[in-house]
């Protein structure tokens, strides 16, 4: 495996990590927080202008690269900064979804950056388990009604339509929802971003597949490669927010980072967030191959684990300053916390890498 950048992705990162560094600080994101769509829709624009969501697909869909290892660059750079750009709901998931199922148009729409969407999959006490979905589809005529509950349907306040799963006689469909045939209230999610529950009662839809099960798992797989680089980048900016920290708070006249307690609880952070980039690469070389689902689960378990570790030793060594929401690093753990909580948390996916390690 060749671990080594080419020269067009070196110059994306550089980029992409140039453009978050002098967009997005704490005044960014909280001017976000107050926003409808709940993201700095300039910073969106530009994102879009570099050709960042272009990253994110083949060539062959209209993009530039659409690898495991394109989708961890983009993610971590955007972790690394804290941004709460739907990049992960519009790109990786619903183009994503739209990439496979030949939707040129559209999905031309989402690399423009004019394109706002939302994936509901997730249903009420269904927790992880995405195949008991019990939304049902039904013909009305030429065209298509659904009935069901969808639960934390991310993105929502933003999106101008959803791409909705739902039970067909041949199995789980996807299909497409306009946001103006629902009535639902967007929240705020912790870390940043909005989501909704939607009550879809015979909703107007579009067919886009009727048995999607296949890319759907896709879909997932790369999502939950794209949030644990997203987690990656997070851990790194919440070390060096530490780090600094250490070596400029003083205690007995001299900077609290000499005492050798705090340098060794410093030592085996950067040794587990090692650990964790190495999950993350392996993941996105694994991507596409035989064993994707026992990499997805053993990444996703381990990024889990360090999450937590990084988020309590950072906010103990930084004490009381590591709750101020006007310092970096509250909306960093924040968000890093959060990262357990989508595509499965630690235990569940401890729980799926044994299954399919038996199977």
């Amino acid at each position: 495996m060749n671990f080594e950048l080419s020269d067009e992705a070196r110059m994306l990162q550089d980029g992409l990590r140039r453009f978050l560094r002098e967009t997005y600080d704490a005044k960014t994101r909280n001017a976000a927080a107050e926003a409808p769509q709940g993201f700095p829709r300039a910073v969106w624009d530009g994102l879009a202008e570099m050709g960042v969501i272009g990253a994110l697909f083949t060539e062959d869909q209209g993009g530039f690269g659409g690898t495991g290892f394109d989708i961890a660059l983009v993610f971590e750079e955007l972790g690394r900064a804290g941004a709460v750009d739907p990049m992960l709901d519009t790109g990786v998931l619903c183009g994503g979804l739209l990439a496979e199922l030949g939707d040129t148009e559209a999905v031309e729409g989402v690399i423009a950056g004019g394109t706002q969407l939302a994936l509901a999959h997730g249903e009420p006490g269904a927790r992880y388990d995405s195949s008991t979905a019990e939304t049902a589809a039904a013909r009305d005529g030429d065209a298509w009604r659904l009935t069901g509950r969808k639960a934390v349907v991310v993105n929502a306040a933003a999106a101008e339509a959803f791409l909705v799963t739902a039970r067909t006689d041949a199995g789980l469909g996807l299909f497409r929802v306009e946001a103006a045939a629902l009535d639902f209230r967007p929240y705020p999610l912790n870390g940043g971003g909005t989501a909704a529950e939607l009550a879809l009662d015979a909703a107007p839809a579009t067919l886009l597949a009727e048995e999607a099960g296949a890319i759907l798992a896709r879909a997932e797989a790369r999502a939950t490669l794209a949030i644990c680089a997203e987690a990656l980048g997070l851990m790194e900016a919440i070390r060096g927010l530490t780090a600094d920290y250490l070596k400029t708070r003083k205690q007995f006249g001299q900077p609290i980072g000499k005492f050798q307690v705090l340098q060794h609880r410093m030592a085996d952070m950067l040794i587990e967030i090692e650990q964790a980039r190495s999950a993350v690469i392996n993941l996105a070389g694994n991507l596409d191959g035989p064993d994707r689902d026992l990499h997805v689960a053993a990444t996703k378990n381990l990024i889990g684990e360090v999450a937590r570790l990084v988020v309590e030793e950072s906010i103990q060594m930084h004490g009381g300053i590591g709750m101020t929401m006007e310092y970096d690093l509250g909306h960093l753990a924040k968000r890093l916390t959060m990262v357990d909580h989508r595509f499965g948390d630690a235990l569940h996916h401890l729980e799926r890498f044994i299954a399919l390690r038996a199977a």
